[in-house]
Parts: structure tokens; C-alpha cells; sequence
């Protein structure tokens, strides 16, 4: 998708987010109308959820698409080394990621973004994986980051 047009849907999302989100601070609702409406509004994401952080693990929050991985193995992984790294991290061809985590074989790229509380450390991170290699940019990186910040 031509980069112009995708900041314009993100940007669409991002104004719906900001009114549905209002109605609660419960984070786990709006982890799940986030993911709802990113999932069903991009239609490379073929998998779009949270892991969250709990007790030193990543546990699967909210998501939609293909059945999850429920707890990722420690320091493995992109979701860990967003965590690990504290930023996005965009993977064109997840078979060359060291570590990778194969909970689904469809999955040929992925993003994820790490969510940070008010001291700035990570509660979570938002996992998105795509069917063709290559479908995550600049301005996925850069407007996913400012959707987790509605959290």
C-alpha cells in the first residue's frame, strides 16, 4: 500500500480508537477493541494481538486470527526482543529471525510494538503477523506506536 494512503487509514483507526476508548479505563477492554479494529481495517494483518507482560512472562491477551502461542518462551522471539530492546521491531521474512517463534507456519512477516506505562516500562507489546513477506514499514512502526499510547 502506497505509504500516503496507509497513514490516511491509520489515521481513520487511530480517530475511531479515540472515541470507542472513552467509554472505559479497563486496559484488557480497550487491548481488545484495538486489536478488533486494526485486525478487521488492514487487510495484510493476518494476525493482530497482545502479549502481555505478567510475572516475567508473555501471556497472550487479546487477539484475533489463527490460534495463539499462550505463553512465549523467555528472551525468544520478536515479541521478546521488542521487550528486551524497548522498541518496534519490524521483521521482513520471519524465517531469518533468530529465535523466531513459529505458532502458525502462514506467518511470513511480523511487527511488534512494545506498550510502556508512565514510568516507561513495558506492560506488553502489540504482536502483528502477515501472510506475505515484507508487509511492515516506517509507517507501521510509526503509527502502531502511537496507537498503543491511546492505552
Amino acid at each position: 500500500m502506497e505509504p500516503n494512503r496507509k497513514h490516511q487509514r491509520y489515521q481513520r483507526i487511530r480517530e475511531q480508537l479515540q472515541e470507542s476508548l472513552t467509554v472505559t479505563e479497563d486496559r484488557t477492554a480497550r487491548m481488545a477493541t484495538i486489536v478488533a479494529l486494526l485486525h478487521h481495517k488492514i487487510d495484510y494483518f493476518s494476525w493482530t494481538g497482545f502479549y502481555r507482560l505478567i510475572d516475567g512472562k508473555l501471556l497472550v491477551g487479546p487477539y484475533q486470527g489463527f490460534l495463539a502461542c499462550q505463553n512465549l518462551k523467555k528472551d525468544t522471539g520478536v515479541c521478546w526482543a521488542a521487550v528486551n530492546q524497548k522498541k518496534t521491531i519490524v521483521v521482513p521474512d520471519v524465517n531469518k529471525f533468530p529465535g523466531h517463534i513459529p505458532c502458525d507456519e502462514r506467518s511470513k512477516s511480523e511487527i511488534v510494538v512494545p506498550c510502556n506505562n508512565e514510568q516507561g516500562d513495558v506492560f506488553a507489546v502489540l504482536d502483528v503477523d502477515s501472510s506475505d513477506y515484507g508487509s511492515f514499514d516506517d509507517v507501521d512502526a510509526q503509527e502502531l506506536e502511537s496507537i498503543v499510547k491511546l492505552l
